[in-house]
């Protein structure tokens, strides 16, 4: 017998290995998401543009013109790729062009609770480069990125270790001077819980680091003795000469607003408007029908016609303050008041339909992101689609494919489940309508009673639904439902089974379709390619994967994934 050498032995056991691995691997043929909310069925004019425009978690918009063009960002967290850059040329129909953070050598998000990592970007734009400020939450403090093209690539972070705190932006003055600005601590203790302070530090945008002394130019907020709490978002900007510092004053929750302040220099001092806040929705009743809720951290932006308009976050609960949906980005006009910048007054809501920017209408955009729409992702396409995360850094050995397979996404599975602080083998998009469809077709085989593959709705890893094929102790397969809600196990708890009369050598060939409706998801499965759809578990509680019961800042994602025991 001939003998095998060595390191031949090795590659070909780790060959053997990988395609034991592909063969347990759980093959999804496409992805089809479908909203339905009522709200958006509303008829809409040429003129008019439907809020929120962006739908679903993509929370602390940051917005910048460049000539004709508008580029947007937003918070990503401890999801990667992160950092979302959208393009527009009417304010209105935003296209996805690529992510700040695409590299998993820029950031390190390993071991981070979701809600950690990159909190409230800040997008500007001087002499020909795109910079971008943000704060990497318990991975590194704040930082500074690069791009001439907004579209990528980035630079690697360059860290501002004199920058404490958290949403740091940039201002770019008529002197060519720039300035960047954080939220902080203030000096001395705190005097009360949610205390903070807006401070301001010159920036050598060449060097790309800060210079000179730091100043506090805001304390605590609009008024010190009112005990203003969580000062923050702070931005710079001219109109007509005149200086103004806006921020948001008073949580991300549903005591949210902004305020404005005038000022002298980037140095100050600064004046609060006596008609403080500029937005707010706090004082609404808060059973009025069809609510947003939460609104704030705004920024501003000009059009053709030198009118005025801000991007800032909001809410849709389906009741009370419960929404799964996470924080919106919203568009309003800016009108001026006695020199003062408003975006609502009084008992003004938050409207879903409103009047266009004065701004040649754009096509809209391939993949849509707001209003009602279905989305089918065949995986035809080299790369996932830009809409499509994972949680934290990506691992080392890939556990996704669209090559093995053509025409189908492909998902080895890992030992990293759900609820551990990882890479797990899952892909999702948001969940971008309060009432929504997803359904997927998938053909798994698993090789022990602890594996397992199919779909989750996700808000952070302690809080989850997973809806797929598992094994079971008589060597069969089973479709199950699990739910975390807190506890300790991070495949969380099996709420709903049924055992499969399928052959247990063979793949399972199933389709999966999970139901939102509010506070409540259902979960139906099909032997027949969709011709019958049987339901496994319905009227599950929505609310355990919601922001008020989970926990954090960002909303809930619904996607793939797939999991393996160990053996």
């Amino acid at each position: 017998m001939k003998k095998i050498k060595p390191g031949l032995f090795a590659a070909l056991l780790l060959s053997l290995t990988a395609n034991a691995k592909t063969e347990n691997a759980a093959t999804f043929d496409w992805f089809e998401y479908r909203g339905e909310d009522a709200v958006f069925d509303q008829p809409i004019e040429k003129d008019e543009y439907r809020n929120p425009i962006l739908a679903g978690y993509y929370p602390d918009p940051s917005i910048v013109q460049v000539g004709g063009d508008y580029y947007l960002v937003n918070s990503s967290f401890a999801h990667f790729p992160g950092i979302p850059v959208f393009h527009s040329r009417d304010l209105v129909s935003w296209t996805q062009l690529g992510h700040v953070i695409d590299r998993p050598g820029q950031l390190d998000f390993s071991d981070l609770g979701i809600s950690r990592g990159i909190f409230a970007p800040a997008i500007s734009y001087h002499e020909g480069t795109f910079y971008l400020v943000t704060t990497c939450v318990d991975c590194g403090g704040n930082f500074v990125v690069t791009a001439r093209n907004p579209a990528g690539p980035w630079s690697d972070p360059v860290w501002l270790p004199e920058v404490g705190g958290i949403d740091p932006s940039l201002f770019f003055d008529d002197d060519g001077k720039a300035y960047i600005l954080n939220n902080d601590a203030p000096i001395g203790e705190p005097l009360y819980d949610g205390h903070r302070a807006i401070w301001v530090q010159e920036f050598d945008a060449k060097n790309l680091k800060t210079t000179g002394p730091r100043k506090l130019i805001v304390n605590g907020g609009v008024d010190l003795a009112a005990k203003p709490v969580w000062i923050e978002g702070p931005h710079l900007q001219r109109r007509n000469g005149q200086l103004y510092l806006t921020a948001a004053e008073g949580g991300t929750s549903v005591n949210h607003s902004q305020v404005v302040f005038k000022g002298e220099s980037p140095f100050g001092p600064f004046t609060p408007w006596d008609k403080n806040p500029i937005l707010t929705q706090r004082h609404l009743d808060p059973a009025r029908p069809d609510p947003v809720t939460s609104v704030g951290h705004a920024d501003f932006v000009q059009d053709a016609e030198d009118n005025w308009w801000a991007v800032f976050l909001g809410t849709r609960p389906y009741e009370g303050d419960f929404y799964n949906t996470g924080r919106e980005t919203f568009l309003m006009p800016v009108t001026w008041e006695d020199g003062w910048p408003v975006i609502t007054r009084g008992e003004q809501r938050i409207p879903f339909v409103a009047k266009r920017p004065a701004l040649p209408v754009q096509a809209a955009a391939a993949i849509p992101t707001t209003g009602n729409f279905t989305l089918r992702d065949e995986f035809d396409s080299p790369q996932l689609p830009l809409h499509w995360l994972q949680l934290r850094n990506p691992s080392p050995q890939p556990w996704y494919s669209l090559e093995h397979t053509p025409g189908s996404l492909q998902l080895t599975p890992t030992a990293t489940a759900l609820g551990d602080k990882g890479n797990p083998a899952f892909v999702a998009r948001r969940q971008q309508h309060l009432q929504a469809v997803a359904t997927t077709q998938m053909h798994y085989r698993p090789r022990q009673e602890s594996d397992r593959a199919g779909m989750a709705v996700f808000q952070n890893s302690e809080h989850f639904y997973f809806f797929g094929i598992t094994g079971n102790a008589e060597g069969g397969t089973e479709v199950i439902v699990s739910r975390r809600d807190g506890g300790t196990s991070p495949q969380g708890e099996t709420i709903a089974r049924r055992p499969l009369a399928t052959a247990t050598d063979k793949p399972v060939d199933i389709q999966l379709r999970l139901t939102t409706r509010g506070p409540e998801y259902d979960f139906h499965y099909s032997l027949d390619s969709g011709k019958h759809w049987q339901p496994l578990l319905l009227a599950a509680d929505g609310r355990v994967v919601s922001t008020r019961n989970a926990g954090g800042f960002v909303g809930a994602v619904i996607g793939l994934h797939a999991f393996r025991g160990m053996e």
